[in-house]
């Protein structure tokens, strides 16, 4: 792999852009987009577009977040083993064994939400338990839900501009997806992964080697040792830079089994600082991970066949694709988690 590709998409921001304009701008960057979809599913995009207040008001609120007492953060944890929003404290889970890998769990704490509204339902819907489950919102900091659902509707949006420039990358009309993103399930997940106290377990790193499940994650990040690593096509680690002013994009797994893997979805981690780091190695992120909606039916899109050649995957939902990658690490409804 090459320098690590940085992509300008400010042809993506305007409202002509949106609504289908300036194509002249876009094809070259729909090519380049699928050279890179097809060595690593991993790019930095500037020009994207979203304002620092917006940016800020998120991290920032991440940030005060787990700076609160252990206690006011478990306020709002995840009630039980499967419930997909609220706290995940320090080493409660093992990315790792999503691909069947038994591994220490993660050196990392978290907070997640989903939609911020859901569709009227019944609650009797499959898998309506994780489904339609509700955000629970910390007290403090006071501003917390409103930043956060800020940056959750500019993430939201900024996913919609991309898969349009997927769309065009992929030999389709650019608005190939959006009747199947017009609800979608998406989810975001603030990670801090605490200075250590203590030297890790053998195999334990901050987030375990794993692939993303849906369609692309956007990623926002700060320089700190121990940082996001990818898995090169000849199967080193290389670590990702952090560019400033940008988002780091990847593609999951369902965005290669949409392309009948002409796009791939690369293994990354986040690894320790190096023992002989100075000051603090504290490190935050937050991920946006976009996925369709939940009756969409994913199938092999028609420009990622040769002729002759068939799908490597039936048609599945993404609701149901979502879940089987869930239930590898959890069990949906069980009792409540306990901190290992």
């Amino acid at each position: 792999m090459g320098e690590f590709p940085v992509l300008n998409i400010s042809a993506l921001t305007t409202a002509a852009a949106s609504a289908g304009g300036a194509s002249s701008e876009k094809k070259p960057l729909a090519r380049r987009v699928d050279e890179v979809c097809r060595e690593t599913g991993f790019l930095a995009i500037v020009g994207h577009g979203i304002s620092e207040a917006t940016l800020s008001g998120a991290w920032n609120a991440a940030r005060a977040f787990f700076d609160l007492p252990m206690d006011k953060k478990l306020a709002v944890r995840m009630p039980y083993t499967g419930y997909p929003y609220g706290y995940s404290p320090l080493q409660a889970e093992a990315l790792a064994k999503s691909l069947g890998q038994e591994t220490p769990p993660d050196l990392k704490e978290s907070f997640s939400i989903g939609p911020l509204v859901h569709r009227p339902h019944t609650g009797n819907e499959p898998e309506a338990q994780f489904r339609f489950a509700e955000n629970i919102w910390p007290k403090e900091p006071a501003n917390f839900r409103l930043a956060w659902s800020e940056y959750y509707r500019a993430m939201s949006e900024l996913a919609a501009r991309i898969m349009r420039v997927f769309a065009l990358a992929l030999d389709l009309r650019e608005d190939f997806f959006e009747g199947v993103i017009d609800d979608p399930m998406s989810a975001m997940r603030a990670l801090n992964y605490p200075h250590p106290s203590a030297a890790p377990k053998p195999g334990q790193l901050r987030a375990g080697a794993h692939s993303d499940y849906g369609s692309l994650t956007i990623l926002l990040a700060e320089a700190a040792p121990g940082g996001l690593e990818i898995q090169s096509p000849d199967g080193k680690w290389l670590p990702v830079p952090l560019v400033p002013g940008a988002f780091v994009v990847n593609i999951g797994d369902l965005m290669a089994r949409w392309t009948n893997d002409r796009w791939v979805s690369t293994l990354h981690r986040v690894v320790n600082p190096p023992p002989d780091a100075k000051g603090s190695t504290r490190r935050q992120s937050i991920a946006f991970f976009h996925q369709p909606n939940w009756e969409a039916e994913i199938r092999c899109i028609p420009t990622c066949l040769a002729t002759g050649e068939q799908a490597k995957y039936p048609p599945v939902g993404s609701g149901a694709h979502l879940m089987e990658k869930f239930h590898r690490t959890v069990k949906l409804g069980s009792a409540a988690a306990t901190n290992t």
